[in-house]
């Protein structure tokens, strides 16, 4: 089964979907060799999106810990202008963000027209690590799948088109990739002793993960749901989605000022 978009009220079990998937892919070099040619394509697109000035890309990235949120930034990120990528990751709220709503501090991330956006976390923490560990009561929490598809749906009104992509990795990869941050001095620096304890929830998550899909997978802001585990099909995967959604924008130079063709430089 390859990605999977999720159709408005689509109940998903998550344990259906087989997270080592690699859809059309047989090979890791076959998917490669299509992963370079998708990201020259979406950064020659990124080019007209900036100086047409009309629409704004917001890619929201989900997934359990050590599920591929930066590398995924990394690698499809990776041929783009900087100055065209604007990368927001949500940690922890501050005392000034608690202060005001919970969607405050995700408005202010929203890319402005002609930009590309990329949230590593996002406004869903607050259904899913809120939810799991019972930070504010159910009533509260249970509300806010309306307020995220009211603030969607208000952000692709005014030009926000909006990829939700959740990476699916099964518990064992996590383990295996945890087990890869201790053994590597490179990445020994990511791991973290509280990472456990939310591997102890995982149940909890997925059921978490799968409300929010069901109720927030909308015609203007859908969810897909990646099989994860192998990290070259993610890659192109999710390049091939961001690419269909840019051609499908009619992106367009703006036509340039008469005279030019007349016009001398001294």
């Amino acid at each position: 089964m390859p990605i999977i978009k999720v159709k408005p009220g689509q109940k998903v079990k998550l344990e259906d979907i087989d997270p080592d998937d690699t859809g059309k892919y047989e090979n890791k070099d076959e998917a490669n060799g299509i992963l370079a040619r998708n990201i020259k394509q979406i950064a020659e697109l990124q080019n007209v999106l900036y100086a047409e000035g009309k629409h704004a890309l917001l890619i929201v990235l989900q997934a359990m810990d050590a599920g591929g949120k930066d590398g995924t930034i990394r690698k499809i990120m990776s041929g783009i202008n900087p100055q065209g990528v604007r990368v927001t990751s949500f940690k922890q709220p501050t005392e000034e963000e608690l202060a005001h709503d919970f969607l405050w501090r995700i408005h202010q991330a929203v890319p402005r027209r002609g930009i590309i956006g990329v949230f590593n976390r996002s406004h869903y923490e607050d259904v899913l690590v809120v939810r799991v560990h019972n930070l504010v009561p159910k009533r509260v929490w249970q509300q806010r799948y309306e307020h995220i598809n009211n603030f969607e749906r208000l952000l692709a009104g005014n030009g926000v088109t909006i990829l939700k992509f959740y990476l699916h990795i099964s518990k064992e990869e996590q383990k295996e990739r945890f087990l890869a941050r201790l053994e590597q001095p490179h990445k020994r620096w990511k791991f973290n002793p509280a990472d456990l304890d939310e591997r102890n929830l995982w149940n909890d998550y997925m059921r978490a993960f799968e409300d929010a899909f069901e109720r927030c997978s909308t015609d203007v802001a859908p969810w897909y749901i990646v099989p994860a585990n192998r990290k070259w099909y993610r890659n192109v995967a999710i390049s091939e989605t961001i690419l269909e959604t840019l051609t499908g924008l009619n992106l367009k130079y703006p036509k340039p000022v008469e005279g030019l063709d007349d016009l001398v430089i001294p």
